[in-house]
């Protein structure tokens, strides 16, 4: 009776066993009952992957040839030519290895090596994988540079902008991962991929919700005054606002701000989660970049209708009383609509997952807040034109970059960007 594994694929180590029997001479049937496979999957093997390591210099290899009265010329019509036969080599179990006679034989030898045969496997399942061009030593050059950035929470994207001598685009990467190409060579699979499994949500049916009357802070600040206010005056500079939190009474919260143009993702370490907070922390974004850059990249401010974000008059108006930006807000459950900044949360929740406390994390103030922040900015963005937003941001705005600069926000080396939670572990950061 063959067992469950009996045709599955051999391993280095079942390998190296068949090797230990061909040495001792044992028939292909032991050695198959020894891995648990299959005889023909044994014999197959052998013949497959053996090397031949020494050729008969007779022209063929014939049984006569120490007696032989014709030179040892050999030819098939030879009247003296016996075909040689080696039970060992030609039956089992297949090759020279371990054979008694090696130093004195004549005939053509083969060897049989495990780890050549296993190389010579892996080259195979490679090449045979349907859009893939790899030999295995170029899936294991390719593998060394993938495996550690992948661990530090890297893209495929990310990875393929940096490393453009892998010669290959991201859709490529994607399946070579999803084939297993690097799977046996370097442990990579699917799950290492950070927004590959995902799952369709069953369709619910629409919610009705109550129309709300717009509150006084919202008259002249809506989406619609915002496109509005945008189609007069399309040279501004945009920043989206919101908050990110994982513990909604004990915080800490960030308030982020995103620089639509540039790229850059800016985020202040808030222990409260109030109106006045949020007011604090533009005070506090204004005193970064100072009055004049403040007015010139934060001209608009576009944000949800959360209760934080409802003092718009304070928010929009500088400590002497003058205007120092304009505060819109997104319609009701319209996230999109600041869409940009939503998708900066996905990186950043990278590193900050949700569920998490972040303190016990070790996002503890503003210093390891930035360390996030360096990061995240460091990372090449393809709407970007591969660049990285603090790249972007360094060649078109280098008063705003050197403003980060100063904070604390740095580029961080493209192989040494980190985006998992263990970036906060690391103590010397």
């Amino acid at each position: 009776m063959k067992t469950q594994n009996s045709f599955s694929h051999l391993t280095l180590e079942e390998r190296r066993i068949i090797l230990a029997g061909i040495t001792n001479g044992s028939a292909k049937t032991a050695i198959a009952q020894t891995i648990g496979k299959d005889k023909s999957t044994v014999g197959k093997e052998i013949k497959l992957h053996r090397t031949l390591t020494h050729k008969c210099k007779m022209p063929l290899e014939c049984t006569h040839y120490k007696k032989c009265v014709y030179g040892r010329q050999c030819t098939p019509d030879c009247p003296e030519y016996s075909p040689f036969r080696c039970s060992r080599r030609d039956r089992s179990p297949g090759a020279c290895n371990g054979c008694s006679n090696w130093s004195r034989c004549r005939f053509d030898k083969y060897q049989y090596s495990p780890e050549d045969a296993h190389m010579d496997y892996r080259t195979t399942l490679i090449d045979s994988r349907e859009g893939v061009n790899l030999t295995v030593q170029e899936a294991k050059q390719m593998a060394a540079i993938i495996a550690p950035l992948l661990k530090q929470g890297q893209s495929p994207y990310q990875i393929v902008t940096n490393h453009p001598e892998l010669g290959i685009s991201e859709k490529t990467l994607y399946n070579y991962i999803e084939n297993g190409v690097f799977h046996e060579i370097a442990g990579i699979t699917v799950m290492d991929l950070r927004r590959q499994v995902s799952r369709k949500l069953p369709k619910k049916k629409a919610k009705t919700y109550k129309k709300r009357t717009d509150r006084k802070y919202l008259q002249g600040r809506t989406y619609k005054d915002y496109q509005s206010y945008l189609s007069d005056h399309p040279e501004v500079f945009v920043v989206q606002m919101d908050t990110v939190y994982n513990d909604e009474t004990n915080g800490p919260f960030l308030q982020t701000f995103k620089f639509v143009r540039a790229g850059i993702l800016l985020a202040l370490y808030r222990n409260e989660k109030t109106s006045a907070s949020m007011k604090e922390g533009i005070d506090i974004l204004e005193s970064i970049l100072g009055t004049e850059l403040f007015r010139k990249y934060v001209h608009v401010l576009l944000t949800d209708r959360g209760t934080e974000f409802s003092a718009a008059e304070a928010m929009e108006a500088s400590h002497d009383g003058t205007r120092r930006t304009r505060v819109f807000y997104c319609d009701p459950m319209q996230s999109g609509q600041k869409g940009t900044l939503e998708n900066k949360h996905i990186e950043l929740r990278y590193i900050l997952p949700k569920g998490t406390d972040l303190r016990e994390l070790g996002l503890t103030g503003q210093s390891r807040l930035n360390l996030v922040l360096s990061h995240v900015n460091s990372s090449p963005c393809e709407l970007l034109g591969n660049k990285s937003p603090l790249e972007l941001t360094e060649f078109m705005y280098q008063d705003l970059y050197e403003k980060l600069l100063a904070f604390g926000i740095h580029p961080i080396e493209k192989d040494q960007i980190i985006l998992k939670p263990y970036l906060l572990k690391q103590r010397n950061k």
